[in-house]
């Protein structure tokens, strides 16, 4: 039987007509809040994602890069998307339950987000092609064009299926690190030198690794539908318990088990078998949930201390994660101009500096987003899928 959301207390979005945003300043802290920080661990991804292209493998030039690669994988790899799949999940959510909220019925709201969905297909298409071929936004649009009627499950219903998910998401991202293993080569196909070169490559490259996130991510996805339901980000001290629970058990089993791949990828493993990289990889992937769950907890955890106090370091966060799909975009424009071809061709090759060329990256988004805050400016990206999703 389908879930009816309850009303409970008043929620501020039923104030909103079907077509206007929820104001900025009365947007939860936490979500956003996440959103902000988890950019710096996509940037950091992305970064190391082209120092390997650009070196043909995992470059350990120094110990500082032996370093960087392994905590990459334990704190960062599958780790971060996770988080991101979630957030997206429980934003989809919020959606369904404002809209039904406002009086909607099912089939109106159905509609809505489908029709959301396609457009996000066509902004990361277009992302992929363009800028990077590691784009998310296609993968959340298509997953939730699939998955939308999950919005009506029931509790148990979710939790069932993103268990009985796990396996297939541990699997597939087993495989993979067995493949590389047994061949020794990279997972990524050389970029190729030009425009022409390089678009086929990204199109080639997302048609090769899209599948493989659409089903690595329907547990997250799944998962923050669920703690969407019961507003857990939006009123987190109703769960203190079930935060402290996912942050202190979450993040520790995020990082021993990304420790064996780690080890792997660092070259400090000697004699792996293509098993035992199986082994890492999936079990890389069942941690990469428990950290990804971790670290929203821990983030809503953090909110809650400063809810009350906020200071110009969290108001620009919560800014840069109130215009968290417009500056993902920035993101990858900066690696187009940095890394591609035919624009500044820079030669990435060290994972050390990959990380300090992300962190210096994020560090300027923060000071764009806060910018923007204090201008009262809404992301360009997300005020251009509003205005296709209401057709307004």
């Amino acid at each position: 039987m389908p879930h009816t959301p309850t009303t409970g207390s008043p929620n501020p979005a039923t104030t909103t007509s079907a077509t206007s945003a929820l104001p900025l300043d009365r947007r939860s802290l936490a979500p956003d809040l996440a959103r902000g920080v988890m950019l710096l661990f996509i940037a950091l991804a992305h970064t190391h994602i082209f120092a390997m292209i650009i070196s043909g493998g995992e470059a350990l030039g120094s110990t500082a890069d032996q370093i960087a690669t392994a905590g990459n994988a334990m704190f960062v790899e599958l780790r971060a998307y996770p988080m991101f799949a979630a957030l997206f999940g429980y934003g989809l959510a919020q959606i369904y339950r404002r809209r039904t909220e406002q009086g909607h019925e099912w089939p109106w709201v159905r509609a809505l987000l489908r029709r959301r969905s396609r457009w996000l297909i066509v902004f990361g298409v277009v992302h992929a092609a363009l800028l990077f071929f590691g784009d998310i936004l296609a993968v959340y649009g298509l997953l939730a064009l699939i998955f939308v009627g999950v919005l009506r499950f029931r509790d148990r219903t979710l939790v069932v299926l993103a268990v009985l998910w796990v396996p297939l998401g541990a699997t597939i991202q087993g495989v993979v690190a067995a493949e590389q293993a047994m061949t020794g080569q990279s997972i990524f196909l050389p970029m190729g030198d030009g425009f022409v070169e390089e678009l086929v490559f990204r199109l080639t490259m997302y048609a090769m690794i899209a599948p493989v996130m659409v089903i690595s991510t329907v547990v997250p996805f799944l998962v923050g539908i669920l703690a969407a339901r019961h507003r857990v980000l939006e009123e987190p001290r109703r769960h203190l318990k079930l935060l402290r629970g996912a942050a202190f058990a979450g993040l520790p089993l995020g990082v021993l088990g990304g420790l064996p791949l780690a080890l792997i990828k660092a070259e400090v493993w000697p004699g792996y078998s293509p098993l035992d990289a199986m082994f890492a990889g999936g079990l890389h992937q069942v941690a990469g949930y428990a950290a990804g769950f971790g670290y929203a907890a821990l983030i809503a955890l953090i909110a809650v201390r400063l809810s009350d106090r906020r200071g110009p370091i969290t108001n620009a966060l919560e800014a840069l994660g109130q215009r968290s799909l417009t500056f993902y975009l920035a993101q990858s424009a900066v690696w187009a101009a940095l890394f591609a071809s035919y624009t500044l061709h820079f030669q990435l090759t060290s994972p050390a500096l990959a990380a300090g060329i992300a962190v210096a990256v994020w560090l300027t988004t923060v000071v764009l987003a806060d910018l923007m805050r204090r201008r009262n400016t809404r992301g360009p990206a997300e005020v251009a899928l509003r205005r296709l999703t209401y057709r307004s």
